[in-house]
């Protein structure tokens, strides 16, 4: 059992953000409508958030998947991690911005069979990667490059690991709240 107790911190606004952090929070507040929670509580830190917001950012214009494998990575990702907050904010983006089929996303999310070949290895490897730290068997790498997939692809999924990894320890440690938009889609890991 965690015994960890959960920490509490401020969440930065764009008035209380250093000047590194508020660039990334008015970003927020443009693109999306809203800070996000766990944009408010990383900026306490510019070099969390700022390094987050960057590495997301580049993993979604330059990891070589859809909008919709990237949903499926860090859904996976979140999954194994058992990132509640992570498992609802992306819910949320899978199903109104990259409009990942609501069957694959609530087969992540209730840890049942996903249909689709392709996107079934694709969520396979990233909890076998997340899982085992980056230690994959040959086999386990045979099975996602047979899936349709290549080399380049398992850097993408590292990639994607990094940036969950950064969030949701983060989210873990502080105990973030899920914002209201993202309500809609709580989770907690089935039995």
């Amino acid at each position: 059992m965690n015994t960890i107790t959960k920490l509490a911190l401020t969440p930065k606004t764009i008035e209380t953000a250093d000047a590194i952090s508020r660039v990334t929070l008015e970003a927020a507040q443009k693109g999306m409508g809203m800070i996000p929670n766990m944009y408010g509580g990383m900026a306490n830190n510019p070099a969390l958030l700022d390094s987050y917001s960057h590495a997301y950012k580049s993993f979604r214009e330059n990891a070589g998947f859809t909008s919709q494998e990237q949903e499926i990575i860090f859904l996976s990702v979140a999954f194994e991690n058992e990132c509640d907050y992570c498992m609802a904010a992306h819910s949320f983006v899978a199903d109104k911005m990259s409009k990942v089929p609501t069957e694959v996303t609530d087969a992540i999310r209730n840890n049942t069979e996903i249909e689709d070949v392709k996107y079934k290895a694709l969520s396979q490897f990233s909890r076998i990667m997340t899982a085992k730290r980056g230690n994959p068997t040959q086999e386990e790498i045979d099975d996602f490059l047979d899936a349709g997939y290549n080399e380049n692809h398992i850097l993408g999924v590292i990639t994607g690991i990094g940036i969950k990894t950064m969030s949701n320890y983060f989210n873990h440690v502080f105990n973030t709240p899920v914002d209201d938009a993202f309500k809609g889609r709580t989770w907690s890991k089935p039995e």
